[in-house]
């Protein structure tokens, strides 16, 4: 079996490192994301591995990007600590990226991720 390589991790600023790194939670409708609807990919800021297309992206007027459906394999649930909640994590580097609800009926598959947009970056589609 080949080993594989950790991934490499961008250096972060204060504001991503408390959201990334410290499971922080930007302001609602403050983030760059949140009515941004260019076509593309939404990638992990830390290492960059793709997590949401903007296909899956909807205005769930909560305060964060929306998204129905993660690239497959890219997002890992844990359950929150408050207890109440299930955070999501990216899969590769682990950094945090907002919560996950399920049953709201915001979109045909009954799931929000509700995401930090200081935890992405969009890569356009060419």
């Amino acid at each position: 079996m080949a080993a594989t390589n950790p991934p490499t991790l961008r250096k972060l600023t204060k504001a991503e490192e408390r959201v990334i790194l410290h499971r922080g939670t930007e302001a609602p409708f403050s983030g760059e994301y949140e009515h941004f609807t260019g076509r593309g990919t939404y990638a992990c800021k830390q290492c960059g591995a793709t997590l949401y297309r903007s296909t899956d992206k909807f205005d769930a007027g909560c305060g964060w990007p929306s998204f129905d459906r993660e690239v497959e394999g890219a997002v890992q649930r844990i359950p929150d600590p408050d207890g109440e909640r299930v955070e999501i994590r990216c899969a590769r580097c682990g950094g945090h990226l907002g919560h996950v609800f399920e049953g709201e009926r915001f979109t045909p598959r009954n799931t929000r991720h509700c995401v930090n947009s200081i935890s992405l970056v969009f890569v356009p589609d060419p």
